[in-house]
């Protein structure tokens, strides 16, 4: 269907509309921190199951397979967890239809796939403010049915757009840091004192010095060459410090925690990682988790009064000895039953 996207365009609706990110995948899963935060992050969400629930009644409702395994070649973890990716890279994440049920079973998708953004065309109408299709690979796709392009909107314009300039900085640190990795002392100049050297004596020369370095680190120079040494060291340029900051606005920039990826240094007891985890949902999980759900509760995947929503129960279950406690007072208040306790701790057989 077509989406009206505002008579403004922005740099923001234009990133939606299929526009340039500000840096690449490929740059930014080269910063550890990146790869890290995406790793937990949607690493995750494609863990988690999803269930369905009568949103009338709050009954749970058994859901179909294309709720948790969309596609029948894939493992669902494996398309969720790109999909979350893509979402939170690019702002948006998409599906391709691959069965759908006859009319006569509500005419709904049975199975669809992931395809990667860089793939699919954004199709606008002459004002550029609404969506009116869709092609992958350059081939227009229908806008119903088998084929039809199913399209999950994040919360804002992605990952890559917005922090592109905070990926590159850490690219170039990590590159510099390779750099020292290769030749720790600041750069080297070996400079003539006397008559000026043809370019076979000044290359042999520089082979020679090279290969002398790397058995001894004591040098000797005669009168015709001298030593000047320019640039600074990692320690003078504070490249450590560096890298730990932009690592930390990395962390800032994803909306995750920064324990989660060591952008900084704390003290953590299994009691507080508890809590950590709990803020790891509320503040960087649930955005996309919402437009996962909501996407997938929309009438063309479930019925009108169906809710789609993840399982975060045995993600976020305190330690065996909190448990123990909660069902303690639920079982002498007449809440739970013993049998429904066991059942809880996958204790019944």
């Amino acid at each position: 269907f077509p989406v009206t996207i505002g008579k403004q365009i922005t740099d923001s609706v234009y990133n939606i509309l299929g526009g340039a990110t500000n840096t690449t995948r490929k740059l930014a899963m080269s910063a550890p921190a990146v790869a890290r935060a995406r790793n937990i992050i949607c690493g995750t969400i494609g863990s988690l199951p999803l269930t369905t629930f009568n949103r009338i009644t709050g009954e749970y409702v058994d859901p179909h397979r294309v709720i948790n395994q969309p596609d029948p070649r894939v493992a669902g973890f494996v398309v969720y967890t790109w999909l979350a990716e893509d979402i939170f890279l690019y702002g948006a994440g998409y599906g391709q239809v691959l069965e759908m049920y006859s009319a006569t079973d509500g005419g709904r998708v049975r199975a669809w796939t992931r395809v990667a953004p860089e793939r699919v065309t954004v199709n606008t109408n002459a004002d550029n403010t609404e969506i009116t299709g869709y092609a992958v690979d350059g081939t227009p796709r229908p806008n119903y049915g088998v084929g039809s392009i199913i399209r999950f909107d994040g919360f804002d314009d992605g990952f890559l757009h917005r922090a592109g300039k905070t990926v590159n900085a850490a690219v170039y640190l990590e590159n510099a840091a390779v750099n020292y990795a290769k030749e720790p002392a600041p750069s080297v100049v070996l400079k003539s004192t006397g008559t000026n050297l043809p370019a076979e004596r000044i290359s042999s020369l520089l082979s020679a010095w090279r290969n002398a370095r790397q058995t001894r680190a004591t040098a000797f120079l005669n009168a015709d060459v001298d030593i000047k040494q320019f640039g600074f060291d990692p320690k003078t340029m504070q490249l450590a410090e560096a890298r730990q900051y932009v690592a930390l606005e990395l962390a800032r920039a994803a909306g995750i925690p920064a324990y989660f990826i060591s952008a900084e240094t704390t003290s953590m007891t299994y009691s507080n990682s508890i809590s950590e985890r709990r803020s790891l949902v509320d503040f960087s999980l649930r955005p996309i988790l919402t437009a996962i759900e909501k996407r997938l509760s929309m009438p063309d995947f479930v019925a009108q009064t169906t809710d789609v929503r993840f399982d975060l129960d045995d993600f976020l279950r305190g330690n065996p000895l909190e448990r123990a406690q909660v069902y303690e007072i639920l079982n002498r208040i007449g809440a739970m039953s013993v049998e429904q306790i066991q059942e809880e701790e996958d204790l019944i057989r």
